[in-house]
């Protein structure tokens, strides 16, 4: 369960209930609430939850499915000529309208409610069984609870993913991300950190913000014989142990809860941070934004102090935050050379996810122009050939 979580109550029947309130992006529990069943209609719930009243469902849990996929319809047929909108903009400002516009989605989404017993058990007709997705996602259950129905959803689908894993060649195996903890799917950067050329010496390697453990798994693979992998998020460095330990490369893989690098000089240090510097609005968004890109610069700052004598840095970040006018590349290269960094190499991979080729999307310009790079690092003056 979730620490110190919040609580919820309302009145139904003519008798007062009180539920914890589990929410993993920090929403504040409902001020309002009107229980609901399957005699409520899509137009009127969508109604309610855009106006901020939380909807209790009670009904048949398929039918609270389609209802909220009836509400997601409404939603997006406003968004689309939201979207349409916002593209007359800079690219930035269609970005932060982008941002606003999928909060408050999320917002009126995550107003259809579903109630939980304190062991998880969803007490709906034809509900799922989602109590060890909800047990690998929140810990043991003590209360009754209610939280969203999209968010439940997220909660199973993390677990069915946790399961199945995903593969990951250049890692030797299928890797299986944990709720909480962002998942390996973009290709290019595990490939370019698969095939980068490797510094002479390859006795040790720390890898920064490890998360699912994939890059440590892959430096195992190309024959680092030591590794440091650290991470201050309890969640990611469960499932590294797990992915490790599945892989069969734990042995050579130390793990350690660290604000970046552990003691030490390494070899190589490789550092793949979120690639936007904005704030994130829930826990799982830490691997896609960077406020302030404060782990960029905490990294670049501190990468020159942890190399051993001819070691690189590798950084791994897209440019979509320059196509998004949210830093420039000058801005980029002056972090390096104000970290005492030079430049000593650099390969580049275009994206193949979906969003890259999704006309539709309105941040579809800068997607489409986006590349990876993996940049070879050093610190300036150190001398010897790239």
């Amino acid at each position: 369960m979730i620490v110190d979580a919040p609580t919820v109550s309302w009145m139904e029947d003519g008798q007062s209930h009180l539920a914890r309130w589990l929410s993993e992006s920090a929403a504040p529990p409902p001020r309002q609430l009107l229980v609901a069943d399957d005699r409520m209609r899509a137009a009127d719930a969508y109604g309610l939850a855009a106006q901020g009243t939380a909807l209790l469902w009670r009904g048949d849990f398929h039918n609270a499915r389609q209802l909220l996929t009836a509400m997601t319809r409404r939603l997006d047929r406003h968004a689309r000529r939201s979207d349409r909108s916002a593209r007359a903009h800079p690219v930035s400002e269609t970005f932060h309208l982008h941002r606003q516009a999928q909060a408050q989605r999320a917002r009126t989404l995550g107003a259809l409610l579903v109630p939980l017993e304190a062991d998880y058990t969803i007490p709906l007709r034809r509900a799922p069984d989602a109590r060890q997705a909800c047990l690998e996602a929140f810990g043991p259950g003590d209360a009754p609870a209610l939280m969203s129905l999209r968010a439940l959803l997220g909660v199973i689908g993390a677990h069915q993913w946790r399961v199945r894993g995903l593969e990951v060649a250049a890692a030797g195996g299928r890797v299986h991300p944990h709720y909480g903890v962002f998942a390996p799917v973009r290709a290019e950067y595990l490939q370019l950190v698969a095939t980068a050329p490797l510094p002479a010496s390859r006795e040790a390697a720390f890898d920064i913000g490890t998360g699912t453990g994939v890059l440590a798994a892959v430096l195992v693979r190309r024959g680092l014989r030591r590794i440091v992998a650290t991470d201050l998020d309890a969640r990611a460095l469960a499932c590294a142990q797990d992915n490790l330990a599945r892989l069969g490369v734990a042995a050579q893989v130390e793990l350690q809860e660290a604000d970046l690098f552990p003691p030490g000089r390494a070899d190589l240090i490789v550092c793949n941070p979120p690639w936007l510097p904005a704030r994130p609005s829930s826990p799982i968004e830490r691997g896609i934004y960077d406020p302030e890109s404060q782990m960029l610069h905490g990294f670049l700052n501190g990468l020159a102090a942890h190399l051993a004598p001819g070691g690189e840095g590798w950084l791994v970040l897209s440019d979509l935050a320059e196509h998004l006018q949210l830093r420039s590349r000058a801005q980029l290269l002056d972090m390096f050379a104000g970290a005492g960094l030079e430049v000593i190499g650099r390969s580049e991979a275009k994206p193949t996810h979906r969003k890259s080729s999704d006309v539709h999307d309105p941040l579809h310009r800068a997607r489409a122009a986006e590349v990876t790079s993996l940049w070879r690092l050093r610190a300036a003056g150190a001398g010897g050939a790239p």
